[in-house]
C-alpha cells in the first residue's frame, strides 16, 4: 500500500521496509461498504454523531458508509452536503452523503441535482418519506438518469401503511396494534420497477422485507431492468414472532415480517436476486425506545453486529458461500455506487481492507458499542466469525487481531 492505494496484490509480494501484518488463517477481503446508515448529524447528535457512527462502522468491519439525508436540516442543499463531508474529515471510515430527492423530503419539489452532485452527494433518496406522487417519481428518475445518478427508495405506500406499528399479522392482532401490510411495500416496489423500465433511471430498493417484493425484483432482473436491492440482517434473521417477546428494540420500518417472508429473503440472497447487505443503522436514545411498542421510534443499530450475524447465520450454515458474502458486502455496493476504486483488492484500488476471523466467537454486548445507540435486538447473541482488522486508505482504524 502506498498513498492510500494498493500497489501490488498477490501471493508473494516483496516490499522491503513495509509494515507486515500476519493474517495467517484469516480472510483478507476488500473493505466492506454499507449503503444505508443514519448518522444523525446535523441536528440529532444526542443519538449519534458522524464520528461515533464511523467508529462503530470501523469496529464492525466497514470501511465506507453512506449517510441518509433525514437529518435536521435535511440534506437537500449543497451547504448541508458540504457540511457532512467536512465533518467526516476526521472520521475513522469514509462517509458519503446521500442527498434528498425532494426539498425537505416533502415529496413536492425536486432538489437541485447538479448542485448536490458537485457538492459530493453519492446518491439520492427521500428514505423514510417515500415519494407518493408517481409523476414526480418519474421526473426525478429521469433527472437522475441524465446525470448517471442512483436513486435509493424506501418503498412505502403511506395510505396502506397508515398508522401501522408492526407487521399486519397474528402478532399485531394479539397485541392490538395497527398492522403494516406487505402490500404497502409491494405496490411501491412494483411502481418503481415500472418507472425504471420507462425512464432507464437506476433504482436501488432499500431494505426489502416481503416475499412479494423479492418476486418482483427477480422478474425485473430477468427483464434486464436497472434495478438493484438490499436486505438487512434483521429482516433475514428475525420475524414478527420475535416482536411479541422482544419489545421496542424489535420495532423497525419496514417491520419484521412472517417466517415465510424471511425465508423468501434468504432464498433471494442465495439466488443472487438481492445484491447487497445493508444495516439501516438507526440509533435512538434509550429513553425514546423505552416508550413502548406503540410510541417508540422505528429503527435499530446494526453497524457493529451485521458482519458477525451474517458470517454465523448465513456463511457458517451454508446458506451462501464466503465469496458471495464478500461480494455482497464490498464488490456489489461499489459497482452499484459506481466506485471503480473500491470493492476489490487490486493495484490502483483504494487500500480499504477488512480482515475476518471465521473462528472467532463474539457475544453481542450493547453496553460496549462504539455507537451511541444501544437499540439492538441481538444483545446477548453469541456468534462465530467477526472482523478483526479494518484498514482505510492504508491506515488501520480498528484492530483486534489474534495474538
Amino acid at each position: 500500500m502506498d498513498g492510500g492505494k494498493i500497489v501490488s496484490a498477490g501471493g508473494r509480494i516483496e516490499a522491503p521496509g513495509a509494515e507486515v501484518i500476519d493474517a495467517s488463517g484469516l480472510v483478507v477481503a476488500p473493505g466492506f461498504i454499507d449503503m444505508h446508515v443514519h448518522l444523525r448529524e446535523p441536528g440529532q447528535a444526542y443519538k449519534e454523531t458522524i464520528i461515533t457512527g464511523a467508529r462503530a462502522a470501523a469496529r464492525g468491519g466497514f470501511t465506507a458508509v453512506c449517510a441518509m439525508p433525514n437529518t435536521s436540516p435535511v440534506n437537500d442543499s449543497p451547504e448541508v452536503t458540504a457540511w457532512i463531508r467536512e465533518a467526516s474529515a476526521q472520521a475513522d471510515v469514509r462517509v458519503f452523503p446521500i442527498a434528498a430527492l425532494t426539498r425537505g423530503q416533502k415529496g413536492v419539489e425536486p432538489v437541485d441535482f447538479d448542485a448536490l452532485l458537485e457538492a459530493g452527494a453519492a446518491a439520492f433518496s427521500d428514505d423514510g418519506r417515500c415519494i407518493q406522487d408517481e409523476d414526480l417519481m418519474r421526473r426525478v428518475l429521469e433527472a437522475a438518469r441524465a446525470r448517471g445518478a442512483l436513486v435509493i427508495d424506501h418503498c412505502e405506500d403511506r395510505a396502506l401503511f397508515g398508522n401501522g406499528v408492526v407487521n399486519d399479522g397474528p402478532v399485531a392482532r394479539r397485541l392490538n396494534l395497527p398492522g403494516i401490510p406487505a402490500a404497502a411495500e409491494d405496490v411501491i416496489v412494483a411502481r418503481d420497477i415500472a418507472l425504471a423500465g420507462r425512464t432507464g433511471g437506476r433504482v436501488h430498493l432499500a431494505h426489502l422485507s416481503t416475499k412479494g417484493s423479492v418476486e418482483l425484483v427477480g422478474e425485473a432482473k430477468r427483464r434486464g431492468l436497472p434495478v438493484t436491492a438490499e436486505v438487512t440482517p434483521h429482516h433475514l434473521l428475525l420475524t414478527e414472532d420475535d416482536v411479541e417477546a422482544g419489545g421496542p428494540n424489535f420495532k423497525m420500518n419496514p417491520p419484521l415480517r412472517s417466517a415465510a417472508d424471511a425465508a423468501a429473503l434468504a432464498a433471494a440472497v442465495r439466488d443472487g436476486i438481492i445484491d447487497v447487505f445493508a444495516t439501516d443503522h438507526a440509533p435512538h436514545a434509550v429513553a425514546e425506545k423505552a416508550a413502548g411498542l406503540r410510541d417508540a421510534p422505528f429503527g435499530i443499530v446494526g453497524l457493529e453486529t451485521a458482519i458477525p450475524l451474517l458470517l454465523d447465520r448465513l456463511v457458517g450454515r451454508g446458506v451462501i458461500s464466503l465469496l458471495r458474502f464478500a461480494a455482497m458486502g464490498s464488490l456489489r455496493p461499489a459497482e452499484i455506487l459506481r466506485w471503480p476504486d473500491k470493492g476489490r483488492l487490486a493495484p490502483g484500488a483504494a487500500a480499504d481492507v477488512t480482515i475476518l476471523d471465521l473462528e472467532r466467537t463474539v457475544t453481542v454486548d450493547a453496553a460496549r458499542f462504539a455507537s451511541l445507540g444501544r437499540n439492538t435486538p441481538f444483545d446477548g447473541w453469541t456468534l462465530r466469525g467477526a472482523p478483526v482488522m479494518t484498514i482505510v486508505g492504508g491506515r488501520t482504524v480498528f484492530s483486534e487481531m489474534p495474538c
